[in-house]
């Protein structure tokens, strides 16, 4: 009797979390003892030497999981084609980790960063991983191939842009592990509704060493993942989306991983907007990201991050339905009813913080101070 293809994709999931928790204390170590720490300043919010390093557990986590999977017959047989596009993707991650790992260490200037991210996501696109045609809604036997110049230009965009919108959204502790382990359980399930066993193994690796890494990285943080880990998980959700939900793109597929990072990719838009509209560079760091807005409408920082992991699971139940997912209708409403729940619990602790800070004092010379907000770790 055939095993499910899902089993193997839940024990990757389970695999790369443990691996992945197993070894961030590690790198932690490693990384005290090696004086490979952010130190605190006036602009941060943490106040300990904390070491910026656990994108490498992240990636070990990931990469072990996926090994194992592997040698133990885990990805069946699968073309030389989508094998291949496997391997770009791995090594497209990999080459990502690499280019933030460098700015961790040595703070590299923000376009020769950017220009390194380009020439990776070129690079990938070279061997396979791109967006090359869409089917058009109105007419299935409508093919729409892309232009060489066209493909390239699009799939550079994608990779680069999605790359960025996670590692801006690393402002707060779990914020960026967290939307991106939602997104890759967004991704592990459209890909088998898809039928695409081989992108949602990666899917569900990618999910579990996101999730593992918040046991060390939930607020109060005692690890980083810092830039090599936020741009290892960000060009890998977008790879994997062009090797398995928008590989046969049709405009319904295009529209699952937009809608799974939605809201990381429209922070990025509008951070970027701002920024040009006041005559500023868009990697000028300020405080216009959602979390920042959320911090200053008085939300504690654990309540603002699960707010977006609320507003995360909910886009990734929308794409379930557009993927015709079974049991999607299901999915949608404990989706709907998670961030009712979230959202209605979160503004009722905001009325009564705010009730508790009008209320007359029995010292009146005493005058509560309000927070002062202070940017984590992110120079976005």
């Amino acid at each position: 009797m055939p095993i499910s293809p899902l089993i193997p994709a839940v024990a990757t999931l389970l695999g790369a979390g443990l691996f992945t928790a197993a070894i961030v204390p590690w790198v932690r170590q490693l990384g005290l003892r090696w004086g490979l720490t952010d130190q605190p300043d006036p602009r941060k919010q943490h106040s300990t030497p904390m070491v910026r390093l656990g994108g490498i557990g992240i990636v070990l986590g990931f990469c072990l999981a996926l090994t194992v999977t592997w040698l133990l017959g885990g990805f069946g047989v699968l073309p030389t084609s989508r094998d291949h596009l496997i391997w770009s993707t791995l090594l497209g991650g990999l080459a990502f980790f690499a280019i933030g790992l460098s700015d961790d260490l040595f703070s590299l200037p923000p376009l020769p960063r950017l220009g390194l991210q380009i020439a990776g996501a070129m690079a990938v696109w070279s061997q396979g991983v791109k967006i090359g045609s869409i089917t058009l809604p109105f007419d299935s036997s409508l093919n729409l191939a892309l232009p060489d110049w066209l493909s390239l230009l699009a799939t550079v965009i994608w990779l680069v842009g999605i790359t960025n919108a996670i590692n801006w959204l690393d402002g707060l502790d779990g914020l960026a592990a967290g939307v991106s382990g939602i997104a890759a359980v967004g991704l592990l399930s459209v890909s088998f509704s898809l039928h695409q066993p081989g992108a949602g193994l990666l899917a569900a690796a990618l999910a579990g060493a996101s999730l593992g890494f918040l046991r060390d990285n939930f607020n109060p943080a005692r690890i980083f993942m810092g830039d090599g880990g936020s741009y290892f998980l960000g060009f890998s959700l977008a790879a994997i989306s062009l090797v398995g939900p928008a590989k046969e793109l049709t405009t319904v597929s295009l529209l699952l991983p937009l809608l799974i990072l939605s809201l990381p990719l429209a922070d990025m838009s509008a951070v970027i907007m701002g920024r040009v509209s006041d005559g500023r560079s868009p990697f000028y760091p300020d405080r216009r990201h959602l979390h920042h807005r959320l911090l200053r409408a008085g939300f504690s920082h654990r309540r603002t991050v699960v707010l977006i992991y609320a507003f995360t699971q909910w886009f990734a139940a929308l794409a379930l339905v557009a993927a015709n997912a079974e049991m999607r209708f299901l999915w949608l409403a404990l989706a709907t009813g998670v961030l009712v729940w979230i959202v209605v619990s979160s503004r009722r602790e905001l009325l009564e913080e705010a009730e508790q800070l009008n209320a007359p004092s029995d010292a009146p010379d005493s005058k509560p101070q309000p927070p002062v907000l202070m940017q984590r770790n992110s120079p976005h």
